[in-house]
């Protein structure tokens, strides 16, 4: 199953005992995935989710907190879009279910946003109004630059009012319109972590966090992996410069170098793209890499002095533009 259907599936089985945590959720569910319509002069109450676990739930829910029965229809999948729609109507006692969650209010108006008493409700209570509002219309995508947890509005003061019950629960989350649909929108990756613990789903958050742990992982393997490639690469094109160098070294100075310096700079020219430390190993005795370097240094020193007093080209004349660009 994708991380959506994974956090939806445990939150649609999360027992949830307190009354008002009950009422919020349902509140929400029905606010973000329904809405009211108007059937034969009467008000109908019809939501729609996208799993027979949350369609259950609500079902339930509406029938133990509300009293009201409810009947599910089963729409097929097809064309853009995969997998079953569960669509739950009460269509008896619609108004009444109505005005009891706050979707209508007291003149029996739609309410736009969240109903007054989930807005000013407990912490509980708001992160009860979360749940429903994810198991409604919520999405969880997988962790990288764009991970986001997200939750589609039915409108901007729906999203508002999910936006100030994240606030109050200390998370923070963006209202955003995208291609004329409003969304609630988390991307920082401990806020997401820190509203899937808050609503209940333990297990999806474990593997979220495995997840993104492994991620960051591989790619800090990776960048060192490019950096070390890098430092190689320049080590043995340095090594071939010099190389050159060297040889130019031996023509400008001929047989007047000391021994030393001679057997450096022929290690250099036999081993020529062997780094500084691995020189020092292969001389006899071993050097440093560093008395290596100061060797091949002097003699480099050497060579050219002796091409400027004879007026003829210094070592560096050696050097081909590929070198020269490194």
């Amino acid at each position: 199953m994708s991380l959506t259907a994974d956090v939806k599936d445990e939150l649609a089985r999360l027992k949830v005992d307190k009354l008002s945590a009950r009422k919020a959720e349902v509140a929400a569910t029905l606010r973000f995935a329904g809405g009211l319509h108007i059937i034969s002069g009467r008000i109908v109450v019809e939501a729609e989710v996208d799993t027979g676990v949350t369609a259950r739930r609500l079902r339930q829910a509406v029938h133990e907190v509300y009293g009201h029965n409810s009947e599910v229809i089963v729409v097929s999948g097809g064309g853009l879009r995969r997998g079953n729609r569960y669509v739950i109507r009460v269509v008896a006692g619609g108004e009444q279910l109505a005005r009891q969650t706050g979707l209508l209010d007291n003149r029996g108006r739609p309410v736009r946003g969240l109903p007054p008493h989930v807005v000013n409700s407990s912490i509980g209570d708001a992160v009860a109004a979360w749940r429903g509002a994810f198991l409604a219309h919520g999405s969880l995508t997988e962790p990288g630059r764009s991970s986001a947890l997200e939750v589609t509005c039915p409108g901007p003061e729906a999203a508002l009012a999910l936006v100030g019950a994240a606030r109050r629960l200390g998370i923070q989350a963006k209202a955003r319109e995208v291609r004329g649909v409003d969304r609630v929108v988390i991307r920082d990756g401990d806020a997401i972590s820190a509203i899937l613990t808050r609503m209940g789903a333990h297990d999806a958050v474990l593997a979220w966090e495995e997840r993104r742990m492994r991620r960051e992982v591989r790619g800090t393997a990776n960048r060192l992996a490019n950096f070390d490639d890098a430092n190689l690469r320049r080590s043995a094109q340095a090594a071939v410069a010099a190389g050159a160098r060297v040889e130019r070294a031996f023509e400008i100075l001929g047989e007047e170098m000391p021994d030393h310096l001679r057997q450096a700079g022929r290690l250099r020219l036999d081993h020529k793209q062997a780094s500084l430390e691995e020189l020092g190993q292969l001389s006899d005795p071993q050097l440093t890499k560093d008395a290596v370097a100061g060797r091949i240094r002097r003699l480099l020193a050497m060579a050219d002095k002796r091409a400027q007093e004879l007026g003829i080209p210094d070592t560096e004349s050696n050097l081909t533009q590929d070198m020269l660009d490194m």
